[in-house]
């Protein structure tokens, strides 16, 4: 008799747990959903083999809506690629939405979203990850925003561009020049989501000090866990919370897990970039293409770490737990990073067990109206302030 009371107790949780995943909506703040698609002519509709992330997984981890990477890296930048990469992955990424619109569609703001959701589809809002233009022309900007453009990062990913420093760079600014207030004040204007995910910390403070709206940090991690640059310190959290908006937090080892970042890294991760980048002056587009085509999928295989080093869902909720006690339940969210090089969590394996993290919150306490504003609802209720 016990261990049929016992079994029906578990599963009454797991029936709890799935009817919650249904009544939240559940968006992913950062997805790299696209590069392989330029890169490898994948179709994001269609499962794929490997990697963590494509449309039929998303939706099998009861996912309703993402933040669409739009995604240019490093090695572009040297001959000034930036900004015609950067056009080629919002087409890309458009394409890809008209081919899948049974399962996807564009959304502009926070009731498109909804929409799109209650359609039972998932909404795709776009993100720049990466350098619209290293020298921040506010006509490019413009334009990326007709195209549906609508959430974009100040910095050229860990690269300082010429008007905002970077978390991973030398830096320039110290934080913002004049130029990168600008930036800030059209995209205001536009009633486009500023993400100051990759920013330094002075550059974090004066964004949001600038911003007449809230801003966010759609992924990544706290210093107080790993310290790094990369991640956010306590001061910069507490100000984006005071100002209204978000620290999205990714699923990677290495962003959490002090013990794995020692063993994979053990250095600071802030450098000179440039120099870095040397070996890409005078190649093509076409030439850096195949060299990124190389590392595809971007993500580290759970084999290739020691079991030692591989941490759980529920540590993953413990810093997601320190995040609520530090800023708030209404400013903390997630932003994987699938697709982007990390390693997940044990229980994890790719988007289809986004699940898991309802779990562990749930393990941790967490009630449901708590759970659903960290899933959705707080990135849901920034894009609404912002965009309508």
């Amino acid at each position: 008799m016990r261990t049929i009371a016992l079994l029906l107790s578990i599963a009454a949780v797991c029936a709890a747990q799935e009817d919650l995943q249904e009544r939240a909506f559940v968006m992913d703040g950062h997805v790299h959903l696209i590069s392989r698609t330029l890169l490898q002519g994948t179709d994001i509709g269609k499962r794929a083999p490997d990697g963590h992330v494509d449309l039929p997984r998303l939706r099998e981890g009861g996912v309703n809506a993402i933040f669409f990477s739009v995604y240019t890296p490093e090695p572009y930048y040297p001959a000034r690629y930036e900004v015609k990469n950067t056009f080629r992955v919002v087409e890309a990424a458009l394409d890809q939405i008209e081919k899948n619109k049974d399962q996807v569609a564009l959304a502009l703001n926070a009731s498109d979203l909804e929409r799109i959701a209650a359609a039972g589809k998932i909404g795709a809002f776009l993100d720049l990850e990466g350098a619209f233009d290293l020298d921040g022309d506010l006509r490019i900007l413009r334009a990326l925003y007709r195209l549906g453009l609508r959430s974009a990062q100040l910095t050229a990913h860990n690269y300082t561009n010429n008007f905002a420093d970077s978390c991973c760079d030398v830096p320039k600014w110290g934080g913002l020049n004049a130029h990168g207030r600008e930036v800030i004040l059209e995209m205001n204007r536009l009633g486009m989501v500023i993400n100051v995910a990759h920013g330094s910390d002075e550059t974090i403070l004066q964004t949001v000090e600038q911003s007449e709206d809230p801003v966010i940090y759609t992924h990544g991690g706290f210093r107080h866990f790993v310290d790094i640059t990369r991640l956010i310190s306590d001061e910069a959290a507490r100000a984006i919370a005071a100002k209204g908006g978000v620290i999205g937090l990714q699923f990677g080892n290495g962003f959490h897990n002090p013990k794995y970042f020692k063993w994979q890294f053990n250095a600071p991760l802030v450098s000179n970039i440039s120099t870095k980048l040397e070996q890409y002056v005078g190649m093509s587009i076409e030439q850096i293409d195949v060299e990124e085509k190389k590392g595809l999928p971007f993500m580290t295989k759970p084999g290739s770490v020691p079991e030692e080093y591989h941490m759980s869902v529920d540590q993953l909720a413990s810093v997601i737990d320190y995040g609520v006690k530090l800023v708030g339940e209404d400013h903390i969210s997630l932003g994987s990073d699938f697709d982007g090089g990390l390693l997940l969590p044990r229980e994890m394996k790719d988007a289809s067990d986004y699940g898991e993290i309802i779990k562990a919150l749930r393990r941790l306490g967490y009630g449901e109206e708590r759970i659903k504003k960290i899933v959705g609802g707080n990135l849901l209720r920034v894009i609404r302030v912002v965009t309508e």
